[in-house]
């Protein structure tokens, strides 16, 4: 099984993923970091530490690491929403038939086997296998389930699907569809959420085939309602397979919410950069004084996330203005309902 990691100036992340891998993930796999602009110096670390994985460069891999220089230099902000597509894409179709995609900031909590469980995916018939859903159970208790073995439930959503042009007008509100849709009491503000069951941008092993549909057309964008648009479709002509989507019974990952990657998508207003924040973590870590396993298999404790921002002279990165980012990071996944204190 390949197991590919995106990955993006964040190298004090990138270690912990990358020893829980070592740590819990058992069976035969190669690993391949999919980079888009770490400063090298990061990236020659990582390399002597994990000397079997492979590192491989988005084409905007020097335009990215010259923005981060410019960021500190200058304040101008880095442009988090340009996303390397097109190397995700060549490293999934070079990729084995199953496979795992996750992001640098995101760590194994608890043991797999992944050899059994691509044998399991095969038989089956399963497209997307999620190993973690920030604890959101309610989400997943809200479909039906059909048990596959003692440890993996299948998640069968009764979702609206139709022709391609009905599901564009769905997603998009085109001739305001979802308007008219709305007013009827046909659908809810809630009612497209329901379709993220079929993906998992973190924590999953798909099947090729699925990942590169969910990803069609999709040009270095974030644009969240295609991905909903191809995984429906794709849905809908495997519809009758109500094992297509499962998950493992016990999450077996987890994420962060101390950092991001870049202003990009948590630009609260708070006076706090989260990219010379990466920097000062990313220097500590470099100069051996960050323990990247600190707290593991939780994240880093606030007490030692304190222990580096107490007294900083860069007003950019003071404790107060953290933890109030932070907190603000952590409310917008509560209020869907997931876990992010634990």
């Amino acid at each position: 099984m390949d197991i590919l990691i995106k990955s993006f100036n964040r190298p004090f992340y990138l270690d912990r993923c990358l020893a829980s891998i070592q740590t819990f993930v058992d069976g035969t796999y190669s690993i391949k970091v999919l980079d888009d602009g770490t400063p090298e110096k990061y990236l020659n670390k990582i390399k002597v530490k994990y000397p079997t994985i492979k590192i491989v460069k988005s084409e905007n891999y020097l335009e990215k690491e010259e923005a981060i220089k410019q960021n500190l230099k200058t304040g101008k902000e880095i442009d988090g929403f340009k996303i390397p597509t097109q190397l995700w894409v060549t490293a999934v179709k070079e990729a084995s038939p199953y496979f795992i995609i996750t992001e640098d900031d995101v760590w194994f909590t608890k043991e797999i086997h992944v050899s059994e469980l691509i044998k399991i995916m095969k038989e089956e018939d399963i497209s997307l296998l999620r190993l973690g859903w920030l604890g959101n159970d309610n989400f997943i208790k809200q479909f039906k389930h059909v048990e596959i073995t003692p440890y993996i439930t299948a998640n069968y959503p009764d979702l609206f699907t139709a022709s391609p042009f009905i599901m564009r007008c769905f997603f998009y509100n085109k001739l305001k569809f979802f308007s008219l849709l709305y007013k009827l009491g046909l659908v809810t503000n809630h009612t497209k959420a329901k379709y993220w069951i079929l993906n998992s941008i973190l924590m999953g092993i798909y099947k090729k085939e699925y990942w590169l549909k969910i990803w069609d057309n999709i040009d270095g964008k974030v644009d969240e309602k295609r991905q909903l648009y191809n995984s429906t479709m794709y849905y809908r002509k495997y519809k009758h397979n109500k094992k297509m989507i499962a998950q493992l019974n016990d999450e077996v990952m987890k994420t962060t919410f101390t950092s991001s990657a870049t202003n990009s998508y948590h630009n609260y207003g708070f006076d706090f950069d989260v990219n010379q924040y990466n920097f000062l973590m990313n220097e500590k870590w470099f100069s051996g004084e960050f323990d990247s396993l600190q707290n593991f298999p939780k994240d880093f404790s606030e007490d030692y996330i304190a222990s580096f921002l107490k007294n900083k002279d860069n007003r950019k990165i003071k404790l107060q203005e953290w933890k109030k980012w932070s907190e603000k990071f952590k409310n917008q996944y509560r209020i869907q309902g997931c876990s992010v204190d634990e």
